[in-house]
């Protein structure tokens, strides 16, 4: 995980006090409707990418990752973005964290007036955690680099290490754990922390469905208490249904935003409530966007 401080950042990611202006939907009112949309426009936008221009360097004359990319993110929302292998969706969220700089464009992150909290925290699909350290360092890692006394870091890794039902293995170290117990500890290092948006790179991509289906819905109960703005990468279009308030779908390398989906769904998306056949028609909405994506993809290859 990569916890990003909210001080003054690269030139290409701003982080700006004011409340942005809220942008216009383009959403399909065959999903959205007129009154979501109108309800979006109330909101205020977290993080705003525009002209977004990424390539990497290489011997047979580089990659361009992104290109025109422009997304807007709202303020408290659960972000899906979803598309090909390779089309820059990590490259995006890398940006965002400040751990790359962007070739052109801008991405703006609007930042509370709190300079304590970090402005973003990302969690990486392998285990970013320390395997020298507990469960319970490796929880308050972020608040100790913060300058967070110790009585009260590990009164806060220890609430949030019971939130991610890991009470008892706050002793323990990394390869003692599950893989899916180990990518507990770093999202509980992420809400630990408290970042104002949390990035989240296909955080559950290497587990059976089984124990990502049980997270899913760990990190959807962290996120309902939290209400953070979180930007989540993932290949599944369930899992970004599930999860997500809406989807933002990329087109093949170079990346950029071919379509925004509303996920019209009421919450909490159990079993019991769940609108299966809502849940499909999105599902087949999102595979007619992706599928030329993914094809192109393929015939690269």
């Amino acid at each position: 995980m990569s916890d990003r401080p909210a001080r003054p950042q690269a030139a290409t990611v701003q982080p700006r006090d004011p409340p942005m202006e809220p942008p216009r939907t383009s959403t399909d009112d065959a999903v959205a409707g007129t009154g979501r949309q109108s309800a979006d426009n109330e909101r205020s936008v977290r993080i705003r990418a525009s002209g977004v221009e990424k390539a990497y360097a290489g011997q047979n004359g580089g990659v361009q990752a992104l290109s025109g990319m422009n997304l807007e993110v709202y303020d408290s929302e659960f972000f899906c973005l979803l598309g090909p292998s390779g089309c820059g969706k990590s490259t995006f969220l890398r940006l965002v964290s400040g751990l790359l700089e962007a070739d052109a464009g801008e991405i703006d992150i609007r930042t509370e007036s709190d300079g304590d909290r970090p402005t973003t925290s990302m969690v990486f699909q392998e285990k970013g955690i320390f395997p020298w350290k507990s469960v319970l360092d490796n929880v308050a890692f972020g608040l100790k680099m913060r300058g967070v006394g110790k009585q009260r870091r590990y009164e806060i890794a220890r609430e949030y290490i019971e939130k991610v039902n890991l009470s008892g293995f706050e002793n323990a170290y990394p390869h003692q754990l599950s893989g899916g117990m180990a990518q507990r500890v770093g999202i509980a290092r992420a809400f630990a922390n408290d970042p104002q948006v949390l990035l989240m790179d296909e955080p559950f991509g290497d587990l059976d469905a089984q124990t990502k289906r049980y997270l899913q819905e760990e990190l959807l109960s962290l996120w309902s208490e939290s209400k953070k703005t979180v930007v989540y990468v993932t290949h599944d279009i369930e899992e970004a249904i599930q999860l997500g308030d809406r989807l933002g779908v990329m087109g093949a390398r170079p990346g950029h935003i071919k379509e925004i989906v509303d996920v019209d769904l009421d919450r909490p998306r159990t079993r019991e409530n769940l609108d299966i056949a809502r849940l499909e028609e999105l599902q087949t909405r999102v595979w007619d966007v992706l599928s030329d994506e993914v094809q192109r993809t393929v015939e690269r290859r």
